[in-house]
């Protein structure tokens, strides 16, 4: 028997921090919302990403910190302690039991629905869950946040590598740790398993690390990963992999390595491959292109697309963002009587809510030693765009709140300024503690200050803060 259709104003697929945000904001102006989840509510910020590997670096960058300032340095003896450090991501990712996310999703009056969603038309999906196959109906929007998933490159797949969710989860520290990709995700977890004691080589293709940051924050977290023991091989390829009993075997231009495990760190991909996207005359496993109000540019105004799938950011708070701004629209479009009216007399009274940061305004944070924390343009990127910029520069170890956090502190600190209209179009930070800087700069870059009004914006001393009374001395105010 065909199950029976059940419909909601609004069915959100994919329950993790941002299809959460979607519902919440969509069920604001009474319509009816059902939340579909295949796995875990929260999703892979809160059980394998975000919240983990977060927990994993935190007791080396605690150490490294009192190690640093006399007086505490003498207290350390030894090094992290693995099986401790395990028993804290446990619990900061709720032994990855989702009761008190589920519970939060109930008290706000969303219909959780367990199952992996495929659409079989427009508005209209199936579930398969463990009690069988439901249908669903949505009335008036689908809004999609199934995120992303880990790029395994072909020549990886038969020695079932570790991915991102493996690294953070894991209960055991493997002796050789091989790391294959130089981003976000390979730079944090080389330190989290060095730091646990692993002898970790990372196979970079390209010829630095981080390299949508600027090139001198890449340069500061390669010399402390080395300092750290860490092998690093810059345009280095796996060309062959096997895996027998003595673990995994890579063949490359330098040579065979032998480790243990290896992490594939080489990016990531739109997770729409089982959607059943054909249905709706869409492109499975391509990315969901939306237009400035997250509504998918091809499907004609009932479907949105939030976060990684959109192929328009790749961090847990930008995908918030856009589900504030899509849960929003579909609110204000579809729940509003006399909004509704408005519509169909050919207004947009929603277009007050569309997404005005772009891909020039994300802010970014790596946990690394140092940290390193950027916002909008690198110099060479607001180059290419065609802007005329100059970098203002600023050792973040000559500020006397630097000083105060060890005396041997380093770190380097970048504005980019469009040199024509005087305001401030990126800025980049690298050095201990620096990812409390960046919102500040995120406030200047979305809100297009001048570094000239930034002036009377007087920092408290002595903090790192500082920066921005020194950032205007050297740019000449």
């Amino acid at each position: 028997m065909a199950p029976q259709d059940e419909t909601f104003d609004v069915i959100v697929v994919g329950g993790g921090a941002v299809g959460e945000n979607a519902a919440d904001r969509a069920s604001r102006t009474g319509l009816s919302v059902a939340l579909v989840e295949a796995a875990l509510v929260g999703g892979e910020c809160s059980y394998w990403a975000c919240m983990p590997s977060k927990a994993l670096l935190r007791p080396g960058t605690v150490l490294a910190a009192a190690r640093a300032v006399p007086g505490a340095a003498s207290a350390v003896d030894g090094g992290v302690d693995a099986s401790a450090a395990f028993a804290r991501r446990d619990e900061v990712a709720s032994q990855w039991d989702d009761a008190g996310q589920v519970s939060w999703v109930e008290s706000v009056g969303i219909t959780l629905v367990r199952g992996a969603a495929r659409f079989t038309g427009p508005r209209c999906l199936t579930v398969a869950g463990d009690d069988g196959e439901r249908a669903l109906v949505a009335r008036h929007a689908v809004i999609v946040a199934t995120g992303s998933v880990a790029t395994v490159p072909e020549v990886l797949r038969g020695v079932e590598p570790w991915t991102s969710r493996d690294a953070t989860s894991s209960h055991q520290v493997p002796a050789r740790l091989a790391v294959v990709g130089g981003g976000v995700v390979g730079v944090e977890m080389a330190t989290v398993y060095a730091d646990l004691g692993s002898a970790v080589t990372m196979l970079v293709r390209g010829d630095r690390l981080l390299p949508a940051a600027e090139p001198f924050a890449g340069e500061a977290v390669r010399d402390a990963l080395v300092a750290l023991g860490v092998t690093i091989r810059f345009g280095t390829e796996v060309t062959s992999a096997v895996r027998d009993d003595d673990g995994v075997h890579l063949t490359t231009a330098w040579g065979v390595l032998h480790a243990d495990e290896v992490l594939v760190a080489a990016g990531r991909h739109a997770r729409t491959a089982d959607l059943g996207l054909e249905a709706i005359d869409l492109a499975p496993g391509a990315p969901l292109h939306v237009d400035d109000a997250l509504q998918v540019e091809a499907a004609g105004g009932w479907l949105f697309a939030v976060g990684d799938v959109t192929g328009r950011t790749g961090t847990t708070h930008q995908g918030k963002y856009d589900a504030r701004v899509a849960g929003d629209v579909v609110a204000a479009r579809f729940g509003d009587d006399d909004a509704m009216r408005e519509a169909e007399s050919g207004a947009e009274p929603w277009s007050r809510y569309r997404a005005t940061a772009d891909e020039a305004s994300v802010p970014q944070v790596v946990f690394s030693r140092p940290e390193v924390a950027w916002v909008g343009h690198t110099e060479s990127s607001a180059r290419d765009a065609g802007i005329d910029v100059r970098a203002v520069d600023y050792d973040l170890g000559n500020l006397a709140g630097a000083s105060v956090l060890a005396p041997d502190y380093q770190g380097h600190a970048r504005l980019v300024l469009d040199d024509a209209r005087g305001t401030v179009v990126g800025a980049t930070f690298v050095g201990p503690e620096v990812a409390e800087l960046l919102h500040a700069a995120t406030v200047a870059v979305v809100g297009q200050v001048p570094l000239a009004r930034l002036w009377h914006a007087v920092p408290s001393y002595p903090t790192l803060s500082e920066v921005w009374l020194r950032f205007g001395e050297t740019a000449g105010l």
